[in-house]
């Protein structure tokens, strides 16, 4: 909890009102405007306690019009309203008037992000820009002066571009980041420095212009609005301009890259009339107006939202109080509003995860309560790294400084502070509260059992304590921050010593400390032990047992220990000095989340980091299954803010820890929600122990200390019984002390540590007996435990240890303690709970029997046993609660939970609610009419508005059990029950009446009733009637037989089940008429062997051929023999195949499909397929699938055939069949799958009959299973065809040549069997390779030696055998085309000639090419045989003409 000290400032006198006020960005500097009609105007400087500066005093004939601060210098520029404007500095008071520029009033003052540039503006428009030095001094005279001739308005610079940050990298480098060092290596890439400060900036005019001025001070103007500009925004995250109006107008410009505006968003903005309206802008996006209502109004820009923050009454806001002006202070993220009734009202604000998502997050604003100062506050500003808030009142301005309250307790008295200077003394020994009101204000307080010291930073007072008020003993001077006290000792700091003093401020000893030590700033005595911590992260201990302090350990480096560490933020000791605990915030400044354990005899630190929720490692001994562990997950995550040793227990500590993230509210943490108090065990031996851990009850605030049995908290005026907390004693009503009022508030409170309910009056023995038991039992040392209450024979220790095993989870100590308690249907509980599965639903008994509700039910929803906290909801009569979890988590028992509701509410006499959840258990139907059958009329009208036919039912039974027949029909008539209807009517003798209702419904039950009713009577015809209706068809079939109504009887019997059928027909064949109709039932009864029997006997052919058709191979096979002997009879040959197959007589159905050529289908083939059979041989079966495949391949079913032909183990055949079918594929498959060399031959053979030339893999597959098969003799027989196709169709000799050479090659191969003719057959083939080889050297010669290649292909045709290996043809034509090429036209002719008699004329276009016919022609003029000429050729009578042209 924090207070505000306000200190008004210390102007000097005759100084005129306030006007203008303006903090130092971070020094704490408030710079004051003041002025008069009278004197004119003065400019002053005050320090963080409103201090005047002598030095900085600036007096003018005219009043100040604009102060703005240096951003990082204390040099203020001011702007008076003659137009003069002038830097003062702080502390030397130095004045530099600018160059004069303005003549007239100054408008606007503004600098740039690092302060070297200041834009200067007046009413007349005249613009000016200067430059200063990195010192705050003017470098020459304005760089730029703009005329705009309007009044300058507002003027923002942009921002800079994001670059480098040289000091945070530099800072990043020195710590150790060796990616930050890198960048500054001059071998790595050149660092690039983004600029330090955006130079360019928006300044505005009174009509409404924005001009644009770059960082080259040229100006353009960006746009206009309608009317003046109050305001001039920059929002860097949408990088867009914001523009509030004089007519409060708020309109949105995003930033084109050229420099032009586009206007896209425009709103007008609520005030109130006739007001003036300060407005803010942060940093998040919040724009807050104040416009003098009782209402702060927030647009949210980020997130297009808006709502507004009223004050209220109950936290001490006057009614009808007016919010003149605001102001927000970014890093406490607190909004602060001044008042006209002289009130500063505080928002906190507060980030809350959205329900709608998890990232999304909502913006809430805690008020706090106000802090009040006189007048009429008109302006707030929050200034200085200090977080400095000042105001001004219209008459002065003070300066508030927040303060987090004092609070102190020792030795069974506590001091809590109030306001800034009120005390509030709670002495727990004496069971007294007593006030302490100060004439200063209090930073701090400490007391003992007997006195109070209270200090400011300036004056130390000594208080006497006593039983009936407070005497002060002593007062001195003395500027230490902290104070200590021990005995009649005060222990007070200086740089590098700590001064022991008496209560009236006499120094009795110096502790000093070295350089290197730093200085003392934080000081802790617990018993006789002084600890001092100094700013440079050392401590020491002291003893104070004896007359003077005496160390009792040297002085301690924490920073060679713990890693990170920035500096201390508190020490504690505790009761016999072994051990040291602190707290640090990190280099950065952020707080640490552990709490470090310094260990002065073994000299470690050691500590628990509450980020994981475990101790350092080598803390704890190794885990065993009786020691307890640290359930991680209740307070990890945190970090903590207090820590406290127990004043009397060396192995106690506790502190206190919030959340991540709360580090804002670390100082104000007291307001939190979320507090987590956690208590360890410390030691040498066993480490960090967790002994307790339980979040911070509501209404309490800071821990104050531990003492056992009692934790001490502060708490809120009011509220001195938060929760299960004891309340401090009672305010003393004696006279008041120092001026006080007679009477103080509540402020502590006790709450009784888990170890010690019901035990807080033990006395000192069992209370240690208690101690070590805990402290065992958390080490799992049972023997030690058992050992220290042994002798204790108190049931309501034993109680309590059995209470403390419910948090530690041991049930096995726990049977201990209930047997010492003599508790037997507590240990049967328990006992009878060791069936759960969850070792916390067992101790959940134990907690319930102990009377811990609230563990049992922690317990239970810890192991998601929702069922058993619904049980234990609705044992402790928590009704809200059972439902809430029935609904949510235990539905399978919702109703139930529902159920038993209804009978707590029944037995509490609200029948009415009662009845309501009966219904909801759906038992309303029973239970309500049994709750209200005393109650007739309730429960007529009930009956009446339910609606419900179960209910109409009931009601109407008990009308009729009441003999009350009409009004039970009309019930009965309700809730259609047809069959108490027709009772009715017939018990009535209305039995017209009841046919009806039976007929109409059709309800089995009521004609069933009817029926037996008509039977009774004789009317037998009705009856079956009736009996039909009502399915009950063997009551109808016996009637029937009985009454002789055989056609009844048949229709009946169809309807009934196999069991009636069968009875109806062995009663047509005894009586032995209507056959037919029995071999139908012994048909439709399942029956068929007896159907077919009586059919053939009785000759009913109709029903043998319907009976036939559902024959299949299940039946009996004489039976589908004989049967398909039928069908063969009437011509029925698919039919009676079908049977012989089912019958299996393959060979019998095979003949019968050939003989009358039945179409085989692929179903029929396998059914006919034998695979086993034990009537027929394997020699046998192979001839019916063969006959089934012969049969397949006369109706042109080849592939059912191959199929067949497959099975029957023919392959041969198979592949036969398949080559008809012309399936390519499936011959290739089939032949590589049976891999026989025959079958590859066939495929070889099959695929060198088809077009193998223009296809490739047909190609290919010749080759692959001629190769196959192994018919070299075949396959070189292929390449020889080849080599002919390639010489005949393309004269393509060389390729001629390769096939002829593979042709040799697999010849080769091939065994002879031809006596000799293989070897004739190879000597050929090589005849032809050697001429082919000839030839294509000639042609390969002829390009390098034409005539070599003429006199070889000469020579080549004196081969006697040259044609046809080598055509003569293709040899003339090479001859002549070389001829005809040299211009040898005569001897090209001649041999022409010779070809010509060689050859057929038609055939010598197919070696001679045109162009060399062409050129003989024309050159020798012999007859050509191109163009259209025809050879005619005759052959007896018959003429054919052939076109010869190529």
């Amino acid at each position: 909890m924090a207070v505000y000290f306000d200190h008004r400032i210390d102007a000097p006198e005759n100084s005129d009102l306030p006007s203008h006020l303006t903090w130092h960005s971070t020094l704490p500097i408030l710079a004051v405007a003041s002025s008069s009609a009278a004197s004119g105007g003065n400019v002053d400087l005050y320090l963080q306690q409103g201090e005047f500066v002598e030095s900085c005093h600036v007096e003018r004939a005219h009043p100040a019009a604009v102060l703005r601060w240096h951003p990082l210098k204390p040099v203020l520029a001011v702007g008076w309203g003659n137009g003069e404007v002038m830097l003062l500095t702080h502390p030397s008071g130095d004045q530099t008037v600018l160059p004069s520029v303005h003549t007239v009033c100054v408008s606007l003052l503004e600098w740039s992000g690092s302060g070297s540039r200041l834009v200067t503006g007046d009413q007349n428009g005249a613009l000016a820009v200067w430059k200063l030095d990195a010192r705050g001094r003017l470098l020459g005279n304005h760089l730029v002066k703009h005329e705009y001739n309007k009044p300058l308005t507002c003027c923002i610079f942009k921002p800079a571009s994001p670059g480098d940050d040289v000091a945070m990298l530099a800072r990043a480098s020195v710590s150790g980041d060796e990616s930050a060092l890198d960048m500054f290596n001059w071998k790595g890439a050149p660092l690039k420095l983004g600029p330090q400060e955006g130079l360019g900036f928006y300044v505005s005019t009174s009509d409404g212009k924005v001009h644009a001025v770059d960082d080259r001070c040229k100006t353009s103007l960006l746009f206009g609005v309608e009317t003046s500009i109050k305001k001039l925004f920059y929002l860097e995250k949408r990088d867009a301009l914001a523009v509030i109006t004089d007519a409060l107008m708020l309109s949105q410009y995003t930033l084109g890259p050229e420099g032009g505006a586009h206007e896209f968003m425009k709103v007008k903005l609520s005030s109130k009339a006739g007001q003036d309206v300060d407005v803010i802008w942060t940093d998040s996006g919040l724009l807050i107006t104040a416009t003098g209502e009782p209402t702060v109004r927030i647009w949210d820009l980020e997130r297009d939202d808006n709502y507004v923050l009223s004050l209220d009454e109950a936290l001490g806001f006057d009614k009808g109080e007016m919010i003149n002006c605001v102001s927000y202070c970014a890093s406490k993220e607190i909004l602060a509003a001044g008042t006209s009734h002289g009130h500063v009202a505080m928002w906190k604000m507060v980030m809350q995860p959205s329900s709608g998502h998890r990232s999304d997050t909502k913006t809430l604003w805690k008020l706090q309560t106000p802090t009040e100062i006189a007048g009429n506050v008109t302006q707030l500003q929050w200034g200085s790294s200090q977080n400095l808030l000042a105001a001004n009142n219209s008459r002065t301005v003070l300066i508030l400084s927040e303060h987090v309250m004092s609070a102190h307790f020792s030795q069974q008295v506590a001091a809590v502070q109030l306001t800034p200077s009120q005390l509030s003394i709670a002495h727990f020994t004496a069971a007294v509260t007593l006030p302490l009101q100060c004439d200063m204000h209090i930073r701090g307080v400490c007391v003992s059992k007997d006195s109070v010291t209270v200090w400011s930073g300036k004056l130390v007072s000594v208080y006497e304590l006593s039983a009936t008020g407070l005497h002060i003993t002593g007062s001195f001077l003395c500027d230490s921050p902290v104070v200590a006290v021990h005995d009649e000792n005060l222990y007070t700091v200086e740089p590098s010593r700590v001064q022991i003093r008496t209560p009236q401020g006499t120094v009795k000893q110096l502790l000093t400390f070295s350089k290197a030590e730093g200085n003392p700033v934080l000081l802790h005595v617990c018993q006789s032990f002084l600890v001092v911590g100094t700013d440079t992260a050392h401590i020491r201990v002291y003893s104070l047992s004896r007359r003077d302090a005496k160390a009792h350990c040297g002085a301690k480096n924490l920073a060679d220990h713990v890693t990170n560490l920035g500096a201390l933020r508190s020490v504690r000791c505790n009761a016999n000095g072994s051990q040291v605990s602190f707290l640090i915030s990190q280099v950065n400044g952020r707080p640490d989340h552990k709490v470090y354990f310094y260990d002065i005899e073994m000299d470690t630190v050691t500590h628990f980091d509450f980020f994981t929720g475990r101790p350092s490692s080598g803390v704890s001994p190794p885990d065993e299954s009786n020691k307890q562990k640290f359930p991680e997950n209740e307070f990890s995550g945190r970090f903590p803010v207090s820590h406290h040793w127990d004043e009397t227990e060396p192995r106690l500590f506790v502190c206190e820890t919030i959340p991540i993230g709360s580090e804002k509210s670390a100082h104000g943490y007291s307001d939190l929600e979320d507090v987590s108090v956690v208590t360890l065990f410390c030691t040498q031996e066993h480490g960090l122990l967790l002994q307790d851990c339980f979040s911070k009850p509501a209404g309490l605030q800071a821990l104050l200390a531990l003492d056992v049995p009692y934790y001490y908290f502060s708490c809120k005026p009011g509220e001195g019984r938060p929760g299960t907390a004891e309340a401090s004693p009672p305010a003393d009503q004696g006279g008041p002390a120092s001026g006080a009022p007679a009477a103080a508030p509540q402020m502590v409170s006790r709450r009784p540590l888990r170890d010690f309910v019901g035990l807080e009056k033990c006395e000192k023995v069992t209370r240690d007996a208690m101690l070590n038991f805990s402290f065992y039992l958390t080490v799992g040392d049972m023997d030690e435990a058992f050992k220290s209450i042994k002798l204790i024979k108190s049931k309501a220790v034993w109680e309590n240890m059995a209470r403390m095993c419910v948090k530690t989870r041991r049930l096995d100590v726990a049977r201990v303690c209930l047997g010492n308690m003599g508790n037997a249907r507590a240990a049967k509980a328990v006992k009878e709970a060791e069936a759960q599965p969850e070792p916390e639903a067992q101790v959940a008994m134990l907690a319930i029997q102990l009377g811990m509700l609230e563990d049992a039910e922690k317990l239970y929803r810890s192991c998601g046993r929702y069922d058993l906290l619904n049980a234990f909801y609705q044992a402790s009569s928590d009704w809200q609660q059972a439902l809430e979890t029935a609904e949510t988590h235990d539905r399978i028992h919702l109703r139930t939970t529902y159920y038993n509701y209804a009978k707590y509410l029944e037995s509490m006499g609200h029948r009415n609610l009662a009845l309501v959840y009966y219904e909801k258990s759906d038992t309303h139907r029973v239970e309500v009419p049994r709750m209200l059958q005393e109650d007739t009329p309730s429960l007529e009208i009930y009956v009446n508005k339910a609606k419900d036919k179960n209910i109409y039912k009931w009601w109407a039974q008990y009308l009729e059990s009441q003999s009350d027949m009409e009004r039970a029909l009309q019930f009965y008539e309700r809730a259609q029950d047809y069959l108490s209807l027709v009772r009715v009517h017939c018990y009535m003798g209305d039995v017209q009446e009841a046919s009806q209702i039976a007929n109409n419904t059709g309800d089995r039950a009521a004609s069933y009733h009817l029926a037996r009713h008509y039977e009774g009577h004789d009317d037998i015809k009705q009856a079956v009637h009736f009996y039909t209706r009502a399915q009950a068809y063997n009551n109808a079939i016996r009637l029937c037989k009985e009454n002789g109504l055989d056609d009844q009887l048949m229709n009946l019997a169809l309807l009934s089940n196999p069991e009636d059928m069968m009875e109806a027909a062995c009663y047509y064949e005894e009586k032995g008429k209507h056959m037919d109709r029995a071999v139908a039932l012994y048909h439709k009864a399942g029956y068929v062997s007896k159907a077919l029997e009586l059919a053939f006997a009785t000759e009913q052919f109709a029903a043998l051929q319907l009976i036939a058709e559902e024959l299949d191979e299940d039946s009996d096979p004489a039976l589908l023999s004989r049967c398909s002997d039928f069908f063969v009879q009437h011509s029925q040959y698919e039919k009676a195949v079908e049977l012989l197959a089912a019958a299996k007589k393959y060979p019998q159905a095979v003949e019968l499909c050939f003989s009358h050529n039945l179409t085989i289908t692929e179903d029929l083939a396998e059914r006919l397929t034998v695979t086993d059979s034990k009537d027929l041989s394997q020699e046998a079966c192979r001839e019916v699938l063969e006959k089934i495949a012969d049969s397949c391949m006369s109706q042109g079913n080849y592939h059912l055939a191959t199929k067949v032909y497959t099975q029957a183990g023919n392959k041969h055949r198979a592949m036969k069949a398949l080559l008809k079918s012309g399936d390519t594929d499936k011959i290739a498959f089939f032949a590589n799958v049976s891999r026989q060399k025959e079958l590859f031959i066939m495929a070889a053979n099959y695929f060198q009959s088809l077009d193998w030339r223009n296809n490739p893999k047909n190609l290919k597959r010749i080759i692959e299973f001629y190769t196959k098969g192994k018919a070299p003799d075949l396959l070189g027989g292929f390449y020889e065809a080849c080599a002919q196709v390639e010489i005949d169709d393309y004269q393509n000799y060389e390729k001629a040549l390769d096939a002829l050479t593979e042709a040799f090659k697999c010849l080769s191969k091939a065994k002879d069997a031809s006596d000799g003719q293989q070897e004739l057959k190879m000597a050929e083939l090589q005849q032809k390779i050697v001429l082919i080889q000839k030839f294509v050297h000639i042609r390969r010669l002829y390009p390098e030696d034409p005539d070599e290649a003429v006199r070889l292909c000469e020579a080549l045709l004196e081969e006697p055998e040259l044609d046809p290996a080598v055509r003569i043809g293709d040899a003339f034509g090479f001859l002549i085309e070389h001829h005809v090429q040299q211009g040898q036209l005569q001897t090209a002719y001649q041999r022409l000639e010779e070809l010509q008699k060689l050859l057929p004329p038609q055939s010598i276009r197919f070696y001679i090419s045109a162009a060399s016919l062409d050129a003989l022609q024309k050159e020798l003029g012999f007859p050509s045989d191109s163009g259209d000429h025809r050879h005619v050729l005759r052959d007896d009578d018959d003429e054919v003409e052939e076109d010869l042209t190529v």
